[in-house]
């Protein structure tokens, strides 16, 4: 399937506190569409798929401030990384 659906995404580092292991920084970028990008934590993305998905598909979250942002972290608790995906209107 070569068709587009969906928005894309941006998901960019904007916190991290303690060693990521997957190496990830403060001002890291992943786009993220329909299909997977290389370079991004598994457990991040796991942890980050649902809220991409809605955001992908025109959904917004009540806390949010602005409906094309999303706040989500990682689920290391000790050492967190924090992004934010934004979508691309």
């Amino acid at each position: 399937m070569s068709e587009e659906f969906g928005s894309k995404l941006v998901a960019r580092v904007v916190s991290q506190k303690g060693t990521c292991s997957a190496g990830h920084k403060v001002g890291d970028e992943f786009m993220i569409s329909n299909t997977t990008r290389e370079g991004m934590c598994a457990w991040a993305y796991y942890a980050l798929f649902p809220f991409a998905s809605a955001l992908m598909y025109g959904g917004k979250f009540p806390w949010e401030s602005d409906p094309n942002r999303c706040t989500v972290a990682c689920p290391d608790p000790a050492n967190p990384v924090v992004f934010e995906l934004i979508r691309k209107v």
